[in-house]
């Protein structure tokens, strides 16, 4: 069913391809042009009425000003591949195993203060009189033969890493694009007068969009084909570092930083992993610098009559958009890549004006996946509507103003069915959209928190896109909460042992023991373990996955053992006898086995937990009663429309809502969301099948049909 067109979709225009980016507008309904990198748009597609998104990355396209002044690069710690000493000396050529396209040593006077070496097999510093550097070498001496030795350096990113990953992976020509770094004063001066002169320059611009800030997710290539990706974290702020900086924070906080507290034995401070006091003080410190410059960057395009609005991937580092300082900088709207629902719902709670979510496939020959696209073998139109299934539940519950896409226009020829998904993607998302305006969909009164360590901070994500963090549980369990009809809000640990469980209904804890999801040392409070605790045993419903609580050095592995009823063993209980336990069948629960995991180690603490799912002889699947609430367990957690399902049922169960739950299917393939105002059921069909399924109103049923990926509007 074609929908009347709104002024809400944002469509990539192509100097050269005038007459397509028109007609592709009318059909689509946007009411906005832009620019993607390596396009242009003529004064045809400037003129045709129209609003401009002009696409800058303020860092990535001075040149000539980089050449005249390579201080003002960014900059990043990188540590050597480790060596092992065979005599009383070893030399070690630290960019060794480094693309050397994307980095160059900083061996200045200034950068020598921060370099460490350090022996990596007795784990200490090698003091500075033992080694030295000449002429891209380093030589430590006198040395333990056969211990490993690394050096922890500065190097100067001389590639900007989304234009490398263009010339790569999309064969662009063009020349490579280095970055600027904001904290080097003429610099800074610069960056700001460029942007005046591009504002006079643009006058057709009505929004400028920064892509992104200032310093990109960390994205460190090696020199061998067979591993071009040493090392990529979407939440790092590695590439932030610099001789100014270290020593501005050192002004600000009292204390110095080194190079090992970037480097961390070569692990570097992963976001997966919980960030030392130092780090968190570091990104504190970024996010300060940040927020400030871009408030005046912002100023300036307000200054010229333009909006603001700030593409949230790529050069985001620092920027937090639910951290203290955002709200600050007064961006006009937030642009989010989205692949998956739960990056819809990290987009739609920014404090912004504007939230519009760019989707998926980009208009380019291969996908991020390396597969085909806009290409032989490739199919678009299903891929467009794949990742509209996923982004679809999520904007049932919250939605978002604008869509749009990126790219290459040109390439859309010849996929006539890809535009007619793209139109039908149109429509609907402004059908939800205006139920939405009108008041927000029926929600169970089921209050559901995730904790975390970084808490509210980083709602909804982890450390980037679906296919970059999918080995993660909490992950899979946000992207099924995303699409849920419950209250979903996000914890720290600190906050849960503050009081923060206070009106929560489910406590969810997913994560591998150690990491930052599961919390690793945050479970020695026992501030923490006496709050859930107590929560539980008064009436709540802990839901713990994976490793959830782990910590090692107590009577138990799981600090929650007591409250969940199962422990993992670490081998220490190999010789202690184990309960045995039936499996029983919950007919109330929707069981999706295929979500689960194969932990063989978990095994029953007192034999009151009733076992969902096995394997191996070991429960996979528990709920445990405990005082007037319960604990539950799943071994793991893999999204499928199933598992969301499963997940939904295992917490309306703890929270003894089961059987008055509204407006749900009973088939796990469909969802349906209700909108009071307008009286409006709105059911989706996640699969490629018809599915057949009866939704429960209130005092009723109704039947419904899918065909495969639906979406029907029904009037009650």
């Amino acid at each position: 069913m074609n929908q009347p067109l709104g002024k809400d979709f944002t469509l990539p225009g192509e100097a050269g391809y005038e007459q397509l980016t028109l007609e592709l507008a009318e059909k689509w309904g946007a009411d906005v042009i832009r620019d993607s990198d390596g396009t242009k748009l003529s004064d045809e597609i400037l003129r045709a009425g129209y609003g401009i998104y002009s696409t800058i990355c303020i860092i990535r396209q001075h040149n000539a000003f980089a050449a005249q002044h390579p201080d003002s690069q960014q900059q990043t710690f990188l540590c050597s591949d480790p060596v092992t000493a065979t005599e009383s000396s070893v030399r070690i050529q630290p960019l060794d195993g480094y693309f050397d396209q994307q980095f160059e040593l900083n061996d200045s006077p200034e950068a020598l203060a921060y370099w460490q070496v350090f022996d990596r097999t007795a784990n200490r510093e090698v003091p500075r009189e033992h080694w030295a550097y000449r002429e891209g070498e380093v030589t430590v001496s006198p040395c333990q033969p056969w211990h490993e030795y690394t050096v922890s350096f500065l190097a100067w990113r001389i590639w900007e890493e989304i234009n490398m990953y263009n010339h790569t992976t999309n064969h662009w020509q063009s020349e490579h694009l280095r970055q600027l770094d904001p904290r080097h004063p003429l610099a800074w001066e610069y960056l700001q007068n460029w942007l005046r002169d591009w504002c006079r320059a643009n006058p057709d611009t009505t929004v400028v969009r920064f892509t992104s800030l200032f310093y990109n997710f960390v994205w460190i290539f090696g020199s061998d084909p067979r591993r071009r990706t040493r090392y990529c974290d979407w939440a790092s702020y590695d590439f932030t570092v610099s001789p100014a900086a270290l020593k501005a924070f050192e002004q600000a906080y009292g204390y110095a930083l080194t190079a090992e507290d970037f480097i961390n034995q070569g692990k570097l401070q992963v976001t997966h992993m919980p960030p030392t006091a130092r780090k968190r003080d570091y990104m504190d410190f970024m996010q300060r610098f940040v927020a400030e410059k871009a408030k005046a960057l912002v100023d300036i395009v307000h200054q010229y009559g333009k909006k603001a609005y700030v593409f949230y991937d790529d050069s985001w580092v620092g920027m937090e958009p639910y951290g203290p300082y955002f709200p600050t900088v007064g961006f006009d709207g937030l642009i989010k890549c989205i692949f998956s629902g739960f990056e819809c719902r990290l987009c739609a709670g920014a404090d912004v004006p504007t939230h519009e979510i760019r989707l998926h496939p980009y208009l380019f020959p291969v996908g991020l996946g390396g597969l085909p696209t806009f290409s032989a073998g490739g199919q678009p139109e299903k891929d467009a509507m794949q990742y509209w299934r996923s982004a679809r539940r999520a904007l049932m519950r919250q939605t978002v103003d604008r869509i749009g896409l990126g790219g290459y226009l040109h390439l859309t020829e010849g996929y006539p069915a890809f535009v007619d998904a793209i139109q039908r993607i149109g429509g609907e998302f402004r059908r939800i959209k205006a139920l939405q305006k009108q008041a927000g969909p029926y929600t169970l009164p089921l209050r559901v928190a995730v904790l975390h360590t970084w808490g509210k901070l980083r709602p909804w994500t982890l450390s980037g896109h679906f296919h970059e963090t999918y080995m993660h549980p909490l992950i899979h369990v946000n992207e099924a909460l995303s699409g849920l009809p419950v209250d979903v809000r996000f914890l720290s640990f600190e906050d849960a042992a503050a009081g923060g469980l206070a009106g929560c209904d489910v406590v969810i804890n997913a994560g591998r023991a150690g990491d930052a999801w599961s919390g690793g040392d945050a479970w020695k409070n026992d501030a923490l373990v006496e709050a859930i605790t107590a929560f539980v045993h008064r009436g709540g419903a802990f839901i713990g996955v994976g490793e959830p609580t782990a910590a090692p050095g107590y009577a138990t592995y799981f600090r929650l053992a007591n409250v969940l009823g199962v422990d993992l063993d670490t081998g220490a209980r190999v010789c202690h006898g184990k309960w045995t336990f039936d499996v029983e069948k919950e007919p109330a629960i929707f069981l999706a086995n295929n979500a689960l995991g194969q932990k063989k180690d978990v095994y029953l603490t007192d034999g009151r937990a009733r076992v969902l799912a096995e394997c191996g002889g070991a429960p996979q699947l528990t709920v445990h009663p405990f005082g007037a609430g319960m604990g539950i367990y799943l071994s793991d957690f893999h999204f499928t429309p199933e598992s969301a399902r499963m997940l939904l049922d295992l917490m309306l169960y703890a929270a003894g809502q089961m059987e008055n739950a509204l407006y749900l299917t009973d088939d796990a393939r469909a969802e349906a969301a209700f909108y009071p105002d307008s009286r409006t059921l709105v059911a989706v069909n996640n699969s490629e099948d018809t599915v057949r399924t009866r939704i429960r109103l209130p005092g009723e049923a109704l039947d419904v049909t899918l065909t495969p990926m639906e979406t029907r509007f029904v009037a009650l």
